[in-house]
């Protein structure tokens, strides 16, 4: 079945092995989208499940005006950014507060990526460590376009579509991150 008949089989017949395949096709790609802003395996996964949950009780909204996975980059990207603005209100308070116990029960990225290459070269893992930093300091609608563009390598179109904005607003927010991250890049260079 093509995307447009497993659509329709949820919304008509509230079909959930229809549904099982769309969250196969794409749970890789929401993963790896999540991951992108959260830096967190797990909380990457926690917020896949968020978006194929928003995804399943919205559906019959979806007018096909798009394609379905432009729609669950939207949804992805923006479950990540709320995940992290709820976040960082968490951290602000616990700290206000004097409580600064930290959760170690999820791992970062670079420890994921430290345990598949546990005696690889420490320098290029630092090297990710800073970029990664880097990226969480640029301006959130520069970070989205370059997660995107980078990550997922999607087109400048449908960066756009995802971000709900124009070609030509894609480009010129590529260009101020890269120009952005390469500034904070020199200035934290150990």
């Amino acid at each position: 079945m093509d995307e447009k008949e497993l659509v329709q089989q949820v919304i008509q017949h509230n079909n959930h092995e229809a549904f099982s395949i769309l969250v196969e096709r794409y749970k890789k790609m929401v993963i790896t989208t999540c991951m992108g802003f959260l830096g967190n395996f797990h909380d990457a996964e926690d917020i896949a499940q968020d978006v194929f949950v928003e995804l399943y009780e919205s559906l019959p909204e979806f007018r096909n005006e798009s394609k379905l996975s432009t729609w669950l980059y939207r949804i992805a990207v923006n479950k990540s950014l709320n995940f992290l603005r709820r976040k960082k209100r968490e951290t602000f308070l616990q700290n206000f507060l004097g409580n600064r116990t930290k959760d170690s029960a999820g791992q970062t990225i670079d420890e994921i990526i430290g345990k598949q290459h546990s005696d690889s070269n420490i320098e290029l893992r630092e090297q990710h460590k800073q970029l990664r930093q880097a990226m969480g300091m640029l301006p959130e609608n520069q970070r989205i376009a370059l997660v995107l563009s980078t990550y997922h390598e999607l087109s400048y179109k449908e960066i756009a579509e995802v971000m709900e904005t124009s070609v030509s607003s894609v480009e010129s927010l590529l260009f101020r991150a890269k120009n952005n991250l390469r500034k904070i890049m020199v200035k934290t260079k150990p």
